[in-house]
């Protein structure tokens, strides 16, 4: 794996990151049963990467995308502090890839831009059920 790299993901990349994308829905359309029949879409994963205030981070591994995630902005509730904090999502991993720590490098990669953007909060969503998930974020 020393030929793993992380880092920004590039607008020509959007159609695999299209397809990771649709990995992550089927991953989680058993412990949401309010998802819409496909075809859906989480994310404007083009505007994620175009917006000054989200780091869109992928893992490549001998030229090939292996994984995936970002980092975005997000207001704070206003009754807490601090008043933004980076919001964790899209985060998915070539099955084949999986069990090699490359989701660890993606949250290090968006972990580090929320520091340099002065976020020193991180939030993320998973399904209570979903022990991969679950198992990916400890």
């Amino acid at each position: 794996m020393s030929n793993l790299i992380v880092r920004a993901a590039r607008l020509a990349e959007l159609p695999i990151l299209k397809q990771f994308e649709q990995g992550i829905i089927l991953a989680e359309r058993p412990y949401d049963h309010t998802l819409k029949p496909d075809p859906i879409s989480y994310y404007d994963i083009g505007e994620l990467i175009s917006s000054p205030d989200a780091e869109v981070a992928v893992a490549e591994l001998d030229g090939k995308l292996v994984g995936s995630g970002y980092a975005k902005k997000k207001r704070s509730r206003l009754y807490v502090s601090p008043d933004y904090h980076a919001f964790i999502g899209f985060l998915y991993t070539d099955p084949e890839f999986r069990g090699r720590g490359i989701n660890k490098l993606v949250l290090d990669h968006l972990f580090s831009w929320a520091r340099k953007n002065n976020l020193p909060e991180v939030h993320l969503t998973v399904y209570p059920d979903n022990e991969p998930a679950i198992r990916a974020y400890n």
